[in-house]
């Protein structure tokens, strides 16, 4: 099982990813918890230049991403899927699409054929998205913001909506949720969405 977790920064993705990998594995299942950027030692290396580094291009930006993405399918995730583990990732492609793709203004079908085309095609089984007003999440988020995050203020309320039509578009593999309802009633309703696939 493939499962991926979205959204604004600040929207609990990442709470969420942990939580439900701790259930898996408490469940007795055997999960690897990841992230992108990041993953791999080369994942992790073009993490900090993306987020931290200096101002780039978009198309350098969405490279950037492609390239880890890469590295993260080849070296971790698809051994993982291979030797049949769960696989638990806070973002994948749909991030790239959202930020760059729609919000970037490079094109969704561009940016998304570049992650299908360094991955082998490989999509998630699930993608939940957690839905949280974009200022609501800066607030929650509490720490410095990086490269990205301090975009200008209109840039967030654009990955927001680009969500929403991913979601709205691939309503097979997206399951959208309040980020704002409290932590406890989301894990309950994303656990209920992935027993139906263990």
């Amino acid at each position: 099982m493939f499962v991926t977790f979205e959204g604004v920064d600040g929207s609990g993705k990442s709470t969420q990813a942990g939580l439900l990998a701790g259930w898996l594995e408490a469940e007795g299942h055997d999960v690897l918890l990841t992230r992108e950027p990041g993953g791999t030692p080369v994942g992790e290396a073009v993490r900090r230049l993306l987020l931290d580094g200096d101002e780039m291009t978009a198309w350098t930006e969405a490279a950037l991403f492609a390239a880890a993405r890469a590295e993260h399918v080849a070296r971790a995730i698809r051994p993982a899927l291979v030797r049949g583990r769960h696989v638990v990732c806070d973002r994948y492609l749909d991030s790239s699409v959202a930020y760059q793709g729609i919000a970037r203004g490079l094109g969704l079908e561009r940016v998304r054929d570049l992650s299908l085309a360094v991955t082998g095609g490989l999509l998630p089984d699930w993608t939940f998205l957690l839905l949280v007003d974009p200022g609501e999440a800066a607030v929650r988020s509490g720490s410095e913001p990086d490269r990205i995050e301090r975009q200008a203020d209109g840039f967030m309320l654009r990955v927001d909506q680009a969500y929403r039509t991913l979601a709205a578009a691939e309503p097979e593999r997206f399951v959208s949720l309040d980020g704002a309802r409290p932590r406890e009633e989301l894990q309950d309703e994303i656990r209920e969405h992935v027993r139906g696939l263990l």
